[in-house]
């Protein structure tokens, strides 16, 4: 029998789409559209943005960071809906830029859509989504930092889209994946940075 293509990815780029109205697009607005619910989807917006040409503004990849690591801890609390604090939800973002990043993403999330199904779901559930989740909280901590070090933000922001991507779309191999490329971050990082 043939897979069915997940359009999962997409799918989340077309609400965040629809939801950038206006002039600039505040962060409340993004988690509105998404759902408070929707941790893999909120944490897979918020990632790409941070990989994508975006994470060149200044303090990007250091408030992506924070924002993943509310999402992450609340995750491993077992909340049922996301809160966030005043100070992350009042940021806004150019609605142009957030656009144009959109725009930018939508190739490569076609790519990996290609590649994605339901497997390894055991992986989803706990203690198992355990590991993940706290390398993840991990390297969040260390987001703030990587503002140093060129494009080392874009990479450490890659991993957790392709761990939230895995989530999402229930593809256990995906999120090996993002564990193998998250133990690979801190070499990519050193010869990139020194």
């Amino acid at each position: 029998m043939a897979q069915v293509k997940s359009r999962a990815l997409s799918e989340v780029l077309d609400e965040l789409e629809n939801s950038a109205t206006g002039e600039t697009t505040a962060v409340s607005e993004v988690i509105d559209a998404l759902g408070r619910r929707s941790f893999a989807s909120l944490m897979l917006i918020f990632s790409l943005v941070s990989s994508s040409p975006v994470s060149a503004i200044p303090g990007m990849t250091a408030f992506v960071g924070t924002v993943i690591f509310f999402i992450v801890v609340q995750m491993l609390a077992g909340r049922n809906s996301l809160w966030l604090p005043q100070f992350i939800t009042r940021r806004t973002i150019s609605t142009e830029k957030l656009r144009k990043a959109i725009t930018w993403l939508r190739k490569p999330v076609r790519f990996v859509e290609r590649y994605l199904r339901s497997r390894l779901t055991f992986l989803f559930h706990r203690p198992y989504i355990w590991l993940p989740l706290l390398l993840i909280l991990a390297l969040t901590l260390c987001m703030p930092f990587l503002e140093l070090i060129p494009t080392s933000g874009s990479i450490a922001s890659v991993v957790i889209a392709l761990f939230a991507a895995g989530l999402l779309t229930r593809d256990g191999a995906l999120v090996i994946v993002s564990l193998v490329a998250l133990l690979a971050v801190p070499v990519a990082i050193w010869q990139i940075g020194f």
